[in-house]
C-alpha cells in the first residue's frame, strides 16, 4: 500500500474527503448488516409492511378516494424515497454524540459525520429500487418519459437531506430535546407530504401551498415514471430552489456552531 492509499488527505482535499466518505459509508453498511440474519432484506421489508399496510386499509377497509391504480406502486414511488429522507434525518440527530470520540480525535472534515449517514440511507434507497421495478412489472404500471427524471429528483432529495442533517445535527448538541422533536416534525412531515396521496388529489388553494413543501417536487418527479400526471414543474422549481437553499443555511450553521461543537462533545 503506498503512503497516498493509506493517508487519503495526502493526495488531494476532494479525493481524500470522497475516500474517506466512502470508506466510512460502507464501513456503517458492513456492520448493519453484517449483524443482522436478513441483511439487505430490512432495507426493503420496513418500506414493504408500510406500503402494505396503507394499501390494505385504502382498497380493502376505506374507499380510497386518492392516489392512483396500481396504488402499490404509487405507495412505493413515494414510501421509499421517504424512508432515505427520514432515515437519515433521524439519525443525524445523534451524527455527533455517537461518534464522539472519533469526531474529536479525527482530522477529517466533520461534515461528512453527517454526510456518510445521507449517502449510505441513499445506497439503501437505490438497493430498494428494484422492489418498486418489480411491482411495476407485476401490476402492469407503465413505465414514461418520466424515469428519466429519476437521477434530478436523486440530486435535489441528496442536497435537501444534507442541509437539513447539517442543521439538525449540531444544534442537538446544544439542545438535546431537538432530537425528538425533529420525530414529532417528520411524523408530521409524512402525512403532509403526497405519499398516501398525490398532488392531484389537493384542493386547487391547498396545491398550491403544498408545492411550498420541498418533497412534493422531489416525489413528484420520482411518480412522474409511472404517473405523469403527479409531475408539477412548478413544485420540482420550488423543490430545487428549497433543496439548495436549506444545503447552503445547513453549510453555514455547520460552519458556525463546529467550534462549540466540539467543545460540548
Amino acid at each position: 500500500m503506498s503512503y497516498a492509499d493509506s493517508h487519503p488527505f495526502s493526495r488531494t482535499p476532494w479525493a481524500g474527503y470522497r475516500h474517506s466518505l466512502w470508506l466510512l459509508t460502507t464501513r456503517d453498511l458492513k456492520v448493519r448488516y453484517s449483524t443482522s440474519a436478513l441483511g439487505y432484506l430490512w432495507s426493503i421489508l420496513d418500506p414493504l409492511v408500510m406500503a402494505g399496510i396503507y394499501w390494505f386499509v385504502f382498497t380493502q377497509v376505506f374507499q380510497r378516494p386518492v392516489g392512483t391504480e396500481p396504488y402499490i406502486v404509487f405507495l412505493l414511488s413515494a414510501l421509499l424515497p421517504w424512508m432515505w429522507f427520514n432515515g437519515a434525518v433521524s439519525d443525524s440527530t445523534r451524527a455527533f454524540l455517537k461518534d464522539a470520540k472519533l469526531v474529536r480525535s479525527t482530522k477529517l472534515p466533520r461534515t461528512i459525520w453527517v454526510n456518510r449517514i445521507v449517502l449510505s440511507k441513499g445506497i439503501e434507497f437505490l438497493l430498494s429500487l428494484p422492489v418498486l421495478a418489480l411491482f411495476a412489472a407485476l401490476f402492469g404500471a407503465g413505465v414514461g418519459w418520466g424515469l428519466a427524471l429519476f437521477p434530478l429528483a436523486i440530486l435535489l432529495q441528496a442536497a435537501l437531506t444534507a442541509g437539513v442533517g447539517l442543521i439538525v445535527a449540531p444544534l442537538v448538541v446544544f439542545f438535546r430535546d431537538l432530537e425528538r422533536a425533529t420525530k414529532l416534525v417528520l411524523r408530521f412531515l409524512f402525512y403532509a407530504s403526497p405519499i398516501v396521496y398525490g398532488t392531484t388529489n389537493l384542493p386547487d388553494d391547498l396545491h398550491f401551498w403544498a408545492s411550498f413543501n420541498p418533497l412534493t417536487g422531489i416525489f413528484g418527479l420520482y411518480r412522474s415514471a409511472f404517473f405523469p400526471d403527479e409531475l408539477d414543474w412548478f413544485a420540482v422549481g420550488v423543490a430545487a430552489a428549497m433543496s439548495f437553499a436549506f444545503l447552503a443555511v445547513g453549510l453555514w450553521v455547520f460552519r458556525s456552531s463546529e467550534r462549540h461543537v466540539l467543545k460540548e462533545i
